[in-house]
């Protein structure tokens, strides 16, 4: 059975997107702020993968069932994200209290360390704080509930209770429900609601916004020799069938969220590949989480070693992720990813004045 995705290309902003949406020659991608007037259609029947470059007013005009679904999922508009609103993309800022992460691992393990520094990344512009207790970095081994729990839910509800948005980033059914509880508005699960057969019930039943990340087997193996047929069109439709089953487990599509997963069972050109063609993604239906932020394949590209002084590529990757559309970018160094996504914001919005 054929498989159809549309990747849309050369974006628009600002004035020309909205002068080319306005004549009907590009559609708003995701509701908007960019919009697309050439995509790439993709064609995949097996192995077999073809492939052209079609406008937009050509592919709203196809009486292609599969094609038409596909455009309407792109174009539609998305839900706004939890917490205070902002413009996208948004910033997710990440606190890991935890003594064994790849890149700050037990710089906030204690719960006073951990709240003054989700507040600081609020205070830095973080729209959301993402809060983990559990280690996923390649190799890393499982901790038990009460660990977990012990660990975070103290924070959450102290971040939350200062006006925060907090978001739990677990794999557990039990940990979102005390999370959720103490004030979290998102969860974040790396196992997109497989880890447990308990977690699609769970999370359809808290009704809060869920982001569903790809990746292939558990922390512990996941970087042994991943191999794909094609690491961007088999990461979509994992995803998209993760989607479906929440959704018919009763988690409506429009309060979820995807994440391509980079660095979860993925090599440095699986990375790449993913990021290159990240537009793709929209094609989902839901809003676009990326997370590269201080990550491996970074290293590789920059020859920098350590993981905490990956900042300038982080940046890269978080204005990459933008420039597709992303609507949220997860991040550790929350003041320099809203400094230059100010920037980047400010030379694509439309102009007060004419050249």
């Amino acid at each position: 059975m054929s498989r159809i995705y549309i990747r849309p290309i050369g974006l628009l902003w600002g004035e020309d997107a909205e002068s080319a949406a306005a004549n009907g020659t590009a559609g708003w991608l995701a509701g908007g702020p960019a919009a697309f007037g050439m995509a790439e259609l993709i064609v995949r029947e097996g192995k077999r993968i073809e492939s052209e470059q079609r406008s937009y007013r050509d592919l709203l005009a196809s009486r292609d069932r599969l094609i038409a679904e596909r455009l309407a999922l792109i174009t539609r508009p998305r839900a706004p994200l939890p917490g205070r609103e902002v413009r996208l993309p948004a910033v997710m800022g990440i606190v890991n209290v935890t003594p064994d992460s790849f890149s700050d691992g037990g710089e906030h393990i204690g719960p006073e360390d951990a709240v003054a520094h989700g507040a600081r990344l609020a205070e830095e512009g973080a729209a959301i704080i993402d809060i983990g207790g559990e280690s996923t970095r390649p190799g890393s081994e499982g901790i038990s509930i009460e660990e977990e729990r012990n660990r975070v839910i103290g924070i959450v509800a102290e971040l939350s209770r200062r006006g925060h948005a907090v978001s739990i980033d677990t794999r557990k059914p039990e940990i979102m429900e005390e999370a959720a509880k103490a004030g979290a508005v998102l969860i974040n699960d790396v196992t997109a609601l497989r880890f447990n057969a308990r977690s699609r019930e769970v999370a359809a039943a808290l009704k809060l916004p869920v982001c569903l990340m790809h990746a292939r087997g558990e922390p512990r193996t996941m970087q042994v020799n991943p191999t794909y047929d094609n690491v961007v069109l088999d990461v979509f439709d994992e995803l998209e069938s993760f989607i479906a089953r929440a959704e018919a487990s009763g988690l409506p599509r429009q309060v979820q969220l995807a994440d391509p997963g980079i660095g979860f069972g993925k090599t440095y050109r699986h990375n790449l590949e993913i990021l290159r063609c990240l537009s793709l993604y929209h094609g989902l239906g839901v809003a676009l989480v990326v997370g590269a932020s201080r990550k491996a394949f970074i290293g590789a590209l920059t020859e920098e070693k350590t993981a905490k002084h990956r900042v300038f590529g982080s940046i890269g990757a978080a204005i990459a992720a933008a420039a597709q559309g992303a609507q949220l970018v997860r991040v550790h160094d929350v003041k320099a990813s809203v400094q230059a996504l100010a920037v980047w914001r400010s030379s694509i919005e439309p102009r007060s004045s004419g050249l």
